[in-house]
């Protein structure tokens, strides 16, 4: 009764059968070899890559190579320059995100593997690889090395001597 569907009083049980071929063990599904969407798709999350959160706030990678605050743009800009497959959902949210502005807002979900269930990219297995090469190459995003060269600027016009406006003390 191997590979096959099981059946007791005519009710189809949902439960996949696995089934050894050639020292593989495939799932069987209904489907003829393909994986479904949801598998095949991974979700990121900025609080998955930010360094403001704490793990118990979603935040998925080490605090030491995560970035500030993370929008889900940044995201998909990072992995379609890589060569992903992305689609970017900017109304959803991250279920534990308490803030509700549209900063916080959107999710990213990536292609990972093919219809046949390989890679599209081996240089990425897991979505924890993604998610690190996503929080390393963010920072390095031409719209945040701008931002940073222009708030030094600013900081050094503030800079300059103490003017005493103040009533003298006796």
């Amino acid at each position: 009764m191997e590979g096959e569907i099981h059946m007791e009083q005519g009710m189809e049980s949902e439960i996949p059968v696995e089934q050894e071929v050639e020292g593989e063990i495939l799932m069987e599904q209904g489907m003829k070899g393909e994986i479904p969407v949801d598998l095949r798709f991974i979700c990121i999350y900025p609080a998955y890559l930010n360094n403001k959160k704490t793990i118990a706030e979603g935040r998925r990678i080490p605090i030491d190579k995560a970035v500030e605050n993370p929008t889900s743009t940044e995201i998909q800009d990072v992995c379609a320059a890589v060569g992903f497959n992305v689609l970017l959902e900017k109304n959803k949210m991250y279920p534990r995100e308490w803030n509700r502005d549209v900063q916080y807002r959107g999710r990213v979900r990536i292609q990972l593997k093919q219809d046949d269930g390989n890679l599209c990219l081996p240089q990425f297995p897991t979505r924890k690889s993604v998610m690190l090469y996503a929080a390393e190459t963010i920072p390095k995003l031409k719209t945040r090395t701008q931002k940073m060269g222009g708030s030094d600027q600013s900081l050094q016009q503030g800079e300059g001597g103490k003017k005493g406006k103040g009533k003298k003390k006796k």
